[in-house]
């Protein structure tokens, strides 16, 4: 069996301005110089355009959505024809009027459009009003095959549920993607702060041990307070890593900056040859999955 060369992915984090033309300047910049170091694959951060604003609930706000194909894509499809490489952008997606999507978009190295993944799983927490704005995705759990490897995306929430995480690795993805918008209410970080940030990276580390692939968070960093004091401090701490879920690269947690991890389609065959979960999987035994919940006596 022919095994793909190892490609070098690149994760931007970021600290977003309160201007979307900037931060997409900022952006495109950010492509540039990954591609200039050897990246075939670049991702930035959930909803890079903007500051978050779901802090809040307020529909003037649904101005800030854009098309695909749009500004965004356009000025990343030339970054990604440029360069020859893969690039992963989220963005907030005006579908038709009333029609809103958390989106991710992969732009291919001829700069056109491969597909999109629309978030799954949209939260409704206190300053993480996603469901206002956002419609769960129609599309499913997806990979994108390029010609460096197979690429799979989920966005942010989605990272808490091993079903997206399982359904991705299965259709064949090298890599999971996870442009990230996550951080501490100033208010708890003292005392919830460390074990937020270690659950979150524990739970992602998890799905690359179960499923035998790569597994890349891509976070925005800084203080972001558009619905007024505290805000949310968003943590960083971007990080990448291989299908024994050793963290390969991991950025800080407060400044901007590019992160770079490889892909190997080798160490992924040797990971899941003495780690054989997919062959063990009971698949004539998990019916239920598709329940909400399975009550007791009903079993």
């Amino acid at each position: 069996m022919e095994v793909r060369a190892p490609y070098q992915v690149a994760l931007v984090q970021m600290a977003m301005s309160s201007d979307p033309a900037t931060n997409l300047d900022v952006a495109c910049e950010k492509v540039r110089e990954a591609a200039s170091h050897g990246a075939k694959v670049v991702c930035l951060p959930e909803l890079f355009r903007t500051p978050y604003f779901c802090q809040k609930e307020d529909t003037s706000l649904f101005a800030l959505a854009e098309a695909i194909p749009g500004p965004s894509t356009e000025a990343l499809g030339w970054e990604a024809r440029r360069s020859s490489i893969v690039v992963i952008a989220s963005l907030f997606e005006r579908r038709a009027p009333g029609l809103h999507h958390n989106t991710t978009v992969v732009i291919g190295t001829d700069g056109s459009i491969l597909g999109l993944y629309r978030k799954m799983h949209i939260p409704d927490d206190p300053a993480y009003y996603e469901k206002f704005y956002f419609t769960p995705g129609d599309l499913g759990f997806r990979i994108f095959p390029t010609e460096f490897g197979n690429l799979g995306v989920l966005i942010c929430w989605d990272q808490w549920f091993p079903e997206a995480a399982r359904l991705t690795a299965l259709r064949g993805a090298d890599v999971i993607f996870y442009p990230t918008a996550i951080g501490w209410h100033p208010a708890e970080k003292e005392a919830n702060g460390a074990a937020q940030l270690d659950a979150w990276r524990t739970v992602q580390r998890g799905h690359a041990i179960a499923n035998g692939v790569y597994v890349a968070a891509v976070n925005r960093v800084g203080v972001e307070a558009p619905a007024g004091p505290p805000g949310l401090e968003f943590w960083g701490t971007s990080f990448f890593c291989d299908p024994q879920g050793i963290v390969v690269a991991e950025a800080s947690s407060e400044h901007a900056e590019i992160l770079y991890g490889t892909v190997d389609a080798a160490r992924i065959e040797d990971v899941r040859r003495n780690w054989p979960f997919l062959r063990d999987r009971r698949i004539d035994a998990y019916a239920g999955f598709d329940k909400r919940f399975l009550d007791s006596e009903k079993q």
